[in-house]
């Protein structure tokens, strides 16, 4: 009779043949595959690629990933969070949102860049991270790659329709600078411009998914193997297709949290059900307002210097916009 073994995830006593099913289990897996966390994780840094400018200058794009659900982080320029080679600032977030924000800022350089490399370091939670930015061939951007990789594009598939889609344009009407008292409203407003293709991308689905009901309808079930037949694993987030506004904290020097008046579309990756979110299942969207500007109230309960950015989002591309709010203490006399 061959001895019983321990099972390397419960410690249960099982046979052989259970014991090796559950290491392979075990050595197959992510370490972390299974695991979150809603606070007390770091903050990753990202590199997202490259564009081209017209001038022949490059422009580096970087993100990050908040490995927390719900704690957001607030790490200001300096040792902890910073540029080399070149200035330690540039323009990189102080306010870290939760898990995966994509194409979160830009970093402009010269023509001459060459083979030169970009590194933002970034300390939180006790351990250092870097994301090293060069100009390589493979990781150049471009509109059909940054819709995908924010997951209106699925797995990337296009036609000449969803590649004429480009970014909209947003202005924030009444300036970039403000300044108000602690509990005072600030009402912000933002006027988008669009082309409206990016619901080419919406017809784009309609047309796959009414090709795949005409072929059952016309040839029946289809016959699938047991490999057709698995679960399919994605390699992207899924996005729901549909132009927006929202505002979130960017940069602050205060101790405040910022307060919004409509709760604002989140422009961090919230997958979860019920999330104000377009990556969320049954996303509710936003009514488009009539005149095309996009109001919103916005309140502090700390005084301090507050960098609030506003993203403009067709659902596929984007266009970002920010301003300055200086909040005093308001004494009562």
């Amino acid at each position: 009779m061959r001895e019983a073994l321990a099972c390397p995830t419960t410690g249960r006593r099982v046979g052989w043949l259970g014991a090796v099913a559950a290491l392979l289990f075990v050595l197959s897996a992510p370490a972390e595959a299974q695991i979150s966390y809603q606070e007390g994780q770091n903050v990753a840094p990202a590199y997202e690629g490259w564009l081209e400018n017209e001038d022949g200058s490059y422009t580096m794009v970087f993100g990050y990933m908040n490995r927390n659900w719900a704690e957001e982080l607030d790490v200001p320029v300096g040792d902890e969070n910073y540029f080399s080679p070149g200035p330690r600032d540039q323009g990189q977030p102080t306010h870290f949102l939760p898990r995966r924000n994509r194409f979160v800022f830009l970093v402009d350089l010269p023509a001459d860049f060459g083979d030169q490399e970009m590194v933002w370091t970034l300390t939180t939670a006790g351990r250092t991270e870097r994301a090293y930015g060069t100009l390589g061939i493979d990781q150049r951007l471009d509109n059909i790659v940054i819709a995908s990789e924010t997951g209106a594009l699925g797995i990337g598939a296009s036609d000449a329709e969803t590649r004429a889609n480009q970014a909209p344009l947003i202005t924030v009407e009444g300036g970039n600078e403000y300044r108000v008292g602690v509990g005072q409203p600030l009402e912000l407003a933002v006027r988008m411009e669009d082309d409206g293709l990016a619901r080419a991308i919406e017809r784009w689905h309609a047309r796959q998914e009414g090709a795949a009901q005409e072929a059952a309808e016309r040839d029946g079930p289809p016959r699938l193997s047991r490999a057709q037949l698995r679960p399919p694993t994605r390699i992207t987030v899924q996005k729901i297709v549909w132009h927006h506004v929202a505002w979130f904290l960017y940069r602050g020097e205060g101790e405040g949290t910022p307060s919004f008046d409509p709760p604002q579309v989140k422009t961090w990756e919230d997958t979860r059900s019920g999330a104000n979110s377009p990556w969320a299942p049954l996303w509710t969207r936003t009514p488009v307002p009539d005149d095309g500007i996009w109001r919103t109230t916005v309140t502090f309960d700390e005084p301090g210097t507050y960098i609030l950015r506003a993203r403009g989002d067709d659902g596929a591309l984007y266009h970002d916009q920010d301003v300055k709010v200086v909040v005093s203490r308001v004494t009562s006399e």
